[in-house]
């Protein structure tokens, strides 16, 4: 035991005391500016305002390469033979999403001879290895706020669609099919259903704001207590025990971040304890569920329905098995990349290359690792 705190004692000082420190302001001169991110194809000129992919390059491309840098836009981000791969060595800045996450590791961060900044277009930076960015010294943000009324506005679609048991109908329309009662021996209304949502930040508060006109009984656990104005606001009551507010729960809401904390949070341990025929929303991370447990839940009916865009590996292979077990929801991850979310975290991305050129701080809220610190959230 005291061999593990000395261990752990070491860690935190590499992390935060001895920081090969990597300067955030940028020196004089162009700079490589590498970005990942999912390829539109034809639907790339379908929409002006369609930013977020490889051929539109966060509309940013023409205001970099008119001051002199070198930007590189890629999807190829996987192998050691990938586009990413062959320029880490030499790159300034990686922006990558979480839509189609470049997973930066500590091997690819030792390989980053001249990397100073990992921007992350849109929120959440757990493809980043954030201890070892933290001991390299690199500055790693995000787009705080850019896409979390997209994210809470999908869980709120997603939750009327388990309740509703709209899928079956769906598809009996597009079958050909009428089977009224093959819909409606599950169907329930909202009204009156226990609501928990596991993390209560910014998307979480948003969905619970959104949720209390249709009269559920609400619930959160989260590290730090809403203010009583707030929570008189979203009609929302703390749970400080984990468990004990799942059990409560007719439709469990995952919002909280991948950390080494949470990933496997939902194991089949904990999914036992949960109601018989529990709805489960998760736009968070795939990680944070235990994969075959989840789909053991789906097919033992403990789990009602299951509905998220999140999944792990991304892109989720062709033999994933949450594509093909019963009473699912699943989408592509695609919850915070709406157009109006995509030009918001652009836009973010932009203003803080601003400030990253001009050798300015970015707005607090946006760090994620800063001086070898990592954001409370994350720790």
């Amino acid at each position: 035991m005291a061999m593990a705190f000395a261990m752990k004692r070491a860690a935190t000082r590499a992390i935060s005391g001895s920081i090969i420190s990597r300067h955030l302001h940028a020196s004089a001169g162009p700079k490589k500016i590498v970005g990942v991110f999912y390829k539109a194809h034809e639907y790339a000129e379908m929409n002006p305002n369609f930013v977020g992919c490889v051929e539109n390059a966060l509309g940013i491309r023409k205001w970099l390469e008119s001051q002199g840098h070198e930007y590189i836009v890629t999807d190829d981000k996987e192998g050691p033979d990938c586009e990413l791969e062959k320029h880490i060595p030499d790159a300034h800045v990686i922006i990558t999403t979480p839509f189609h996450p470049g997973y930066i590791t500590a091997e690819r961060i030792k390989k980053a001879k001249n990397l100073q900044l990992l921007l992350t277009a849109g929120i959440g930076s757990d493809h980043v290895d954030l201890p070892a960015a933290a001991a390299a010294g690199l500055t790693v943000a995000e787009v705080t706020g850019s896409n979390v009324v997209s994210v809470a506005e999908d869980e709120l679609m997603r939750i009327l669609i388990l309740v509703r048991n709209f899928l079956p109908g769906y598809k009996q329309v597009v079958n050909g099919d009428w089977n009224v009662a093959g819909i409606a021996y599950r169907a329930y209304d909202l009204e009156g259903k226990t609501v928990g949502t596991v993390g209560c930040g910014r998307i979480g508060r948003l969905l619970l704001q959104r949720l209390k006109p249709f009269g559920c009984n609400l619930l959160y656990h989260d590290r730090i207590k809403m203010d009583p104005e707030l929570e008189s606001q979203t009609g929302a009551s703390f749970e400080e025990d984990l468990d004990k507010m799942l059990s409560k729960c007719d439709i469990v809401v995952v919002n909280t971040p991948l950390t080494e904390k949470t990933k496997g949070l939902f194991d089949k341990e904990r999914i036992a304890k949960l109601k018989k025929g529990v709805l489960i929303v998760n736009n968070a991370r795939g990680a944070i569920m235990d994969t075959q447990a989840v789909v053991d839940g789906c097919n033992s009916g403990h789990i009602g329905g299951y509905s998220g865009d999140v999944w792990y590996p991304q892109p989720a292979p062709k033999d994933h098995p949450w594509r093909y077990m019963p009473n699912q929801a699943m989408t592509p991850h695609i919850s915070g990349t709406t157009i109006d979310a995509q030009l918001r975290y652009a836009a973010g991305v932009k203003d803080m290359l601003e400030n990253y050129f001009k050798g300015e701080d970015f707005p607090p809220q946006h760090y994620i690792v800063k001086k070898g610190e990592l954001a409370s959230q994350y720790r």
